[in-house]
């Protein structure tokens, strides 16, 4: 789990371990040198006494004797703890996101689509934003607010966060935070990119499945998850974005999409390109797709085939081949979000506690530790 982005070197954050038996310790470092961001992790156990150990050389009675003794010492941590991963912001009113367009300053166009454009863009002369343009001619207004209004309800680090709305006069602009980077996809067909190494890319999808375990908390389907639909900041964290689709699930109920609705087909579970009915196990699907081109460094899904193609494949039960530099164990995770029957899939909360685990079971669990557990 990457913590918030433009933290010193050793913040840090305590969870309980998926296996509920232990903790674990993150803590933000950085190279000295590069100035690359990386997050550490490091299991925090408990011996037959009841006392706290990372390393068994110090054992403490409280955990908050842990976190003080690293604060002054880091005894073999990536860097002495400094402080906690700061709370997340407050919400306020939607009406309340309503600025006057004169504070923003508009800079390059970053990307275009369906809906219309993005730009980068400065509030007030001072802050880095994206700044999201209506194109009328293929959304309407209220469609577009839609968007925003469901990212006002949204509050979770991995997901892209709401700025400011500007709606008084035409066109509506929906200002976001800025992510350095760019898309996912983008970026991993750069140089930078595909230079990342394999325990990076583990990383980034604990971190889409950390954003989409809140969507799937707060019953809301995505319905776009794509790498072109994550976003990159300058230290390298991802955040889910682009919720022009995303939908609330009433009742736990599947949705039924309308007709004229268009999405990704090489990304789309077969029961929604099939029958329209979309559901959270339906962006797992897609999630297992994203996974195919993190492994892959931005290449094409089900490469060399039309949408109609794919889908007849994928209806009868034929799934992309393992590419070739991709682990056992990362694609078996891929096989399962796969699932012809949506219910055999698994919940983003459990993709979560797989790549998380995933990080911490590959890592050194304590760097120049004298354990041999």
């Amino acid at each position: 789990m990457l913590l918030l982005a433009g933290n010193p070197q050793g913040t840090f954050l305590v969870r309980e371990a998926s296996d509920k038996r232990s903790l674990v310790l993150s803590v933000r470092d950085e190279d000295i040198v590069t100035l690359a961001v990386s997050v550490r992790h490091y299991k925090i156990r408990k011996k037959d006494n009841g006392e706290f150990y990372i390393s068994s050389r110090f054992s403490f009675k409280k955990l908050e004797e842990l976190i003080d003794f690293y604060k002054g010492n880091s005894e073999g941590l990536c860097s002495r703890l400094t402080k906690p991963c700061p709370k997340l912001r407050p919400v306020v009113p939607f009406r309340e996101l309503e600025i006057n367009r004169d504070v923003i300053k508009f800079g390059v166009e970053l990307g275009k689509g369906f809906f219309g454009k993005v730009y980068k863009g400065k509030l007030r002369n001072v802050v880095d934003v994206a700044i999201k343009v209506l194109n009328s001619a293929q959304m309407t207004n209220v469609d577009f607010l839609k968007e925003a209004q469901i990212m006002h309800k949204l509050s979770h680090r991995r997901l892209v966060g709401l700025i400011h709305v500007c709606t008084d006069t035409l066109p509506i602009l929906i200002i976001t935070e800025f992510m350095a980077n760019g898309s996912l996809l983008k970026y991993l067909r750069s140089d930078d990119g595909k230079n990342l190494e394999f325990l990076k890319l583990v990383e980034m999808a604990a971190q889409i499945t950390d954003g989409m375990a809140y969507l799937e908390k707060e019953h809301l389907i995505h319905r776009d998850l794509r790498a072109d639909n994550i976003l990159v900041d300058e230290n390298c964290t991802v955040k889910v974005a682009d919720f022009g689709l995303a939908r609330e699930l009433l009742n736990n109920e599947d949705y039924d999409a309308a007709e004229n609705t268009k999405f990704p087909i090489k990304w789309t579970a077969p029961e929604a390109a099939n029958y329209r009915k979309f559901s959270i196990k339906s962006d797992v699907w897609s999630f297992g797709v994203l996974l195919y081109e993190l492994i892959t460094y931005g290449r094409v899904p089900y490469v060399g085939k039309s949408g109609k193609a794919t889908i007849d494949m994928i209806s009868n039960g034929g799934r992309m081949t393992q590419p070739e530099e991709c682990p056992n164990s990362y694609y078996d995770i891929m096989l399962q979000c796969w699932k012809q029957r949506p219910e055999e899939r698994p919940t983003f909360e459990s993709l979560h506690n797989t790549f998380e685990d995933y990080i911490v079971n590959t890592e050194n669990e304590y760097v120049g530790g004298d354990d041999t557990e």
